[in-house]
């Protein structure tokens, strides 16, 4: 990769003046979609990463020097987010804890890949961000290979004798995640009834819910958003439809029942283990508490991928980028997500997914095997 060596050498030179300069700013940036539909999830990465960056300046900063936070909204669009990236390398930004849709992440990456900057994704779980990516490209999130698999199988064996359906949104994250579900549910021996794409934006879904009606589905899997998924089940019930909706990490939003109502009620989905329950969270946790914000989804998640980044640049006594890659390779992080480390991809060395129920207007775990017992 030698445009990648060429860049590190750049950001290894732009780095040494800007530690010449006295106590100059470490610039780093969170991307997301600050507006559009999927902007919940924005607001918990942009939420997440002011904490980390306060609380790093309240103790000291990094490497003696403040953080700056700049924020980039990408809409979760490809196009928008390559923008984004390049106007990030443009202001000399030495870390990214972003994007948020792995349709975003994955071209950004490019970017970022070529200039030499550091990128943790706090919410990307697409296989391709780092199987296919640099070496600069991290996250503290899951694979969709390894959340297909566990929805895989929970649909093999609670809904294996019913009529299964597997729809998805056509996007990275949407497409990828109902694929891997779809290969682990044929690789236990079972068809779907139904493989069938949608539109995401869309504000009716009713003809979609109609053929899964009438094709007599027991249970959908949904691979994209809360937005979408939130419509279906909803106007699913308007018409009398008692199906079951399995989908994944992109319903842990309050958005969901916001949409729903008690039209949720039953929704099962997979996420990684809750760092809201961690003890090294806690105190994190009541000080959002104390701003009268719920610190759910991706919020931790991004709080996390920026205490990784401070403690891997303390460890190397640099922030330059390969110097980084190293120590994130090398070390193990206490982050708000537990003890966390990387592998030789990028992909984060952590427990992987466990089951929530959305009742009551709220998500918690849920034992999977109780489910399947009463379907």
């Amino acid at each position: 990769m030698p445009n990648f060596r060429m860049s590190l050498l750049a950001a290894a030179a732009l780095t040494a003046v800007s530690f010449t300069a006295a106590k100059a700013e470490l610039l780093i940036a969170t991307a997301g979609p600050i507006t559009g539909q999927y902007a919940s999830f924005g607001e918990q990465m942009k939420r997440g990463a002011e904490m980390a960056v306060a609380d790093l300046n309240a103790a000291g900063g990094v490497l003696g020097q403040k953080v700056r936070l700049v924020v980039g909204d990408d809409a979760c669009d490809p196009k928008q987010a390559v923008a984004v990236a390049n106007k990030f390398v443009s202001e000399g930004v030495v870390f990214v804890a972003g994007h948020f849709c792995s349709g975003s992440s994955i071209p950004a990456s490019k970017v970022y890949e070529e200039e030499g900057v550091l990128q943790i994704s706090p919410a990307s779980t697409n296989p391709k961000l780092t199987d296919e990516g640099g070496p600069n490209v991290f996250r503290v999130c899951g694979r969709d290979d390894q959340q297909g698999i566990v929805a895989g199988n929970y649909l093999a064996d609670a809904w294996g004798d019913k009529k299964i359906a597997i729809l998805h949104d056509k996007t990275a994250y949407g497409k990828g995640l109902a694929d891997e579900t779809k290969k682990r549910l044929n690789k236990r021996g079972i068809t779907e009834a139904m493989y069938e794409a949608f539109t995401a934006g869309e504000k009716d879904y009713s003809a979609l819910v109609s053929k899964m009606k009438a094709t007599g589905v027991d249970v959908f899997y949904l691979g994209g958003y809360h937005t979408e998924a939130g419509l279906m089940i909803r106007q699913a019930r308007e018409q009398g439809y008692n199906v079951q909706l399995v989908s994944g990490d992109a319903l842990v939003t309050d958005e969901y029942w916001k949409i729903t109502g008690d039209a949720g009620k039953g929704t099962v989905m997979t996420f990684s283990p809750d760092p809201r329950k961690n003890a090294e969270a806690a105190p994190i946790v009541a000080k959002f508490k104390a701003q009268n914000y719920e610190p759910e989804g991706y919020t931790l998640y991004t709080y996390g991928a920026v205490q990784a980044w401070a403690q891997a640049a303390e460890k190397a006594g640099s922030a330059d980028t390969g110097a980084m890659i190293e120590s994130l390779r090398a070390n193990q992080f206490d982050t708000v997500l537990g003890r966390i480390g990387f592998d030789q991809k990028g992909d984060v060395t952590a427990p992987g997914y466990v089951w929530y129920e959305w009742k009551g207007g709220t998500y918690d775990y849920t034992d999977i095997e109780s489910n399947t017992a009463t379907n």
